[in-house]
C-alpha cells in the first residue's frame, strides 16, 4: 500500500501572529497548554487543532506541574470547538509506569477525545494497554530513546511497531508521533498524525535564510515555505519492519 494523509500538526506559538497564521492557514496546529496565547489564531484559521498537555515545556524548565485541574478546565472548553480533534493527556515526563497510569485514572474527559502518552523507555506491555483501551496513542521520545532517529531510537521503535502492528505492518490504533514531523522519520512510519515546533523554532533565525538569490523576505514567506516543504510528505499506509 502507498502513503496516506498524515496530518501535519504545526505547533504554536510561531511569531510574529502573522507568520503563524500563514504557517497553519486551513491547516493544522498543535497548541500547548503551556504557550496557550495564539489558541485564537488556532481556532480561527486552522482546519483542525489539537492540544498539548505542556508536561515538557514546564519540564523543562525544571517546574514540573503538579496540579493539572487548570488544563482539565482549558482542555474542557477547547473540546467544545468543533475543530478540536484531541487533547493529549498528562504525563510525567520522568516518571514510572505508575505515576502516568494514576494520570490516566485522573482524566475527566472520556477516552475519545484524550490521547495518552507512551514513553518509549516504557514496557511494551504498556503500549499495548493503551492501544487497546484509546482511539490514539502518542508515542514520545524519553530516557535513553530521547534523540529521535539515531539507531538506538530506530530499533525501539521497531519493537513499538511489533507491538501495535499487524504482520502486514497496519496499526491497530491511530499514532501520533511527538516532536516527529520530520520527513526523515514519519515518512517511514505509519502515523495518522505526527507535531513538532519546527517551523516556530527556526522561521525568526535569519542565519538560517542567509544562502542564495530567492530567499523569502519576510517571516510570512518563510513560515510557508516550510510549511510545503514539510507537508509534501506523507506517512505509509503499513511499517516496514527492520530485518531481525
Amino acid at each position: 500500500m502507498g502513503a496516506f494523509a498524515v496530518i501535519h500538526y504545526h505547533g504554536l506559538p510561531i511569531t510574529p501572529a502573522t507568520a503563524a497564521a500563514r504557517a497553519v492557514e486551513a491547516g493544522h496546529a498543535f497548541v500547548s497548554y503551556a504557550h496557550s496565547d495564539q489558541l485564537g489564531v488556532a481556532v480561527e484559521m486552522c482546519q483542525s487543532f489539537a492540544i498539548d498537555n505542556g508536561a515538557f515545556s514546564a519540564w523543562k524548565s525544571g517546574r514540573p506541574v503538579q496540579d493539572w485541574r487548570p488544563f482539565y478546565e482549558w482542555a474542557e472548553q477547547c473540546r467544545r470547538v468543533p475543530s478540536c480533534d484531541f487533547a493529549v493527556v498528562p504525563d510525567v515526563i520522568d516518571g514510572d509506569e505508575n505515576a502516568n497510569d494514576a494520570l490516566l485514572d485522573e482524566w475527566p474527559l472520556g477516552a475519545m477525545f484524550g490521547a495518552p502518552v507512551w514513553h518509549m523507555h516504557e514496557s511494551l506491555d504498556r503500549l499495548e494497554r493503551l492501544a487497546a483501551t484509546y482511539l490514539r496513542v502518542c508515542i514520545g521520545s524519553s530516557g535513553q530513546y530521547a534523540t529521535v532517529g539515531n539507531d538506538v531510537w530506530w530499533a525501539r521503535i521497531d519493537q513499538a511497531m511489533r507491538a501495535v502492528c499487524d504482520p502486514q505492518g497496519r496499526p491497530l490504533v491511530k499514532l501520533h508521533g511527538l516532536r516527529m514531523l520530520n520527513p526523515k522519520v514519519f515518512t517511514r512510519l505509519p502515523f495518522a498524525s505526527a507535531d513538532s515546533t519546527n517551523i516556530g523554532r527556526n522561521v525568526g533565525i535569519d542565519k538560517h535564510w542567509a544562502k542564495g538569490h530567492y530567499l523569502p523576505p519576510t517571516k510570512e514567506m518563510r513560515a510557508q515555505v516550510m510549511r510545503s516543504r514539510i507537508e509534501a510528505f506523507n506517512s505509509p499506509a503499513t511499517y516496514e519492519y527492520l530485518q531481525d
